[in-house]
């Protein structure tokens, strides 16, 4: 294995990476209508759509997976099966996060939806305990904030399950359709009682809206690369001793950066920033964790052990019992070159 140290990925969506087999025994189960007649097209329907017009057109791409992912029994295996597959490729942490409320369509609760998850998870990690799993709640931006009192029960959830298998809360959703600051209410009371948060900004929106989010006291944000563009920010995100879950190819993908070569990841790293790399959507984007490596030490001139170093950030700002950090930064130093 090119990369064999333990490997860690914080930002990572459940519907996004849905394994495209288990996706096309799921849909034809359910007698869903899939874009394509086989699985071998369905396979390449997938990889195909890893390039987008804009980071709205990526967020279609969940169309699919959310419309099969609407009972228990869909989002247990999907859950079960992720992990069993992300094991094989060395990762020894992840948290996996999705957004409760797209999971009702056909008659869920909130609730059920997080319990058939976390069943999928404790099925799989009793099978291999090479990999721990923790479950990130997604509240979801919508236009007008129409979604706000699903939103209050997921923040409820995250409170009700922490510690149960859940580890935090995110917002997640296309940045600027509302003004971040009008989701200060949802936080505010979950902060205060001392539960974890990330939040998603500075993707597709500019680094305004990583300076209002962090008015919120997350000690994450999901993507938040365009930080780079305002020195000011950046002070920010280094004095608040902020982590960002970066995912590269995702951000191409999504046309938030223009390129590898030039995506800001290496400069903010150089800086003093406390950047990780991510997957985001390993099937949707057609991705794994040693791809991203790969890319990050051919096209943005990191070293084997920055690599390990960002590892190393990841285990600190996760979410896991603080006392299991250590453990997985001493095994992380051991393969410093």
């Amino acid at each position: 294995m090119k990369f064999p140290f333990p490997k860690i990925d914080l930002h990572f969506h459940l519907d996004g990476s849905m394994l495209p087999e288990l996706a096309w025994e799921l849909a034809k189960e359910r007698n869903l209508k899939l874009p394509a007649d086989n699985l071998e097209d369905f396979r390449e329907f997938i990889v195909l759509t890893s390039d987008c017009e804009s980071v709205y057109d990526y967020l279609e791409r969940f169309e699919m997976p959310t419309m099969i992912l609407q009972d228990k029994d869909a989002l247990t295996r999907t859950a079960y099966h992720i992990i069993k597959h992300v094991a094989k490729q060395g990762l020894v942490y992840a948290e996996i996060r999705f957004a409760p409320q797209l999971h009702t369509q056909k008659g869920l609760s909130q609730k059920d939806s997080v319990e058939a998850v976390l069943e999928g998870v404790r099925k799989a990690t009793s099978e291999t305990p090479t990999i721990k799993i923790g479950i990130i709640l997604c509240c979801m931006i919508a236009p007008d904030n129409i979604n706000r009192e699903a939103n209050f029960e997921t923040v409820s959830l995250a409170k009700e399950f922490y510690g149960k298998g859940v580890v935090g809360l995110d917002l997640a959703g296309p940045e600027g359709f509302v003004p971040m600051k009008e989701y200060a209410e949802l936080f505010k009371e979950y902060r205060a009682a001392g539960y974890p948060l990330t939040i998603h900004a500075g993707d597709c929106d500019g680094p305004a809206s990583v300076n209002e989010a962090l008015n919120f006291k997350p000690t994450r944000i999901g993507h938040g690369h365009h930080v780079y563009d305002d020195p000011k920010v950046v002070q920010r995100v280094i004095d608040e001793n902020i982590t960002l879950e970066v995912c590269i190819t995702s951000n191409i993908q999504c046309k938030t950066q223009p390129s590898y070569k030039e995506h800001p990841i290496k400069k903010l790293y150089d800086m003093g920033v406390r950047v990780t790399l991510n997957t985001d959507n390993m099937i949707l984007s057609n991705v794994t964790l040693d791809y991203e490596y790969e890319k990050a030490m051919s096209e943005l001139g990191f070293t084997y052990n920055d690599l390990i170093q960002m590892n190393i950030y990841a285990v600190e700002a996760s979410f896991m019992p603080e006392e299991d950090k250590p453990k997985y930064i001493e095994q992380l130093k051991s393969y410093l070159q």
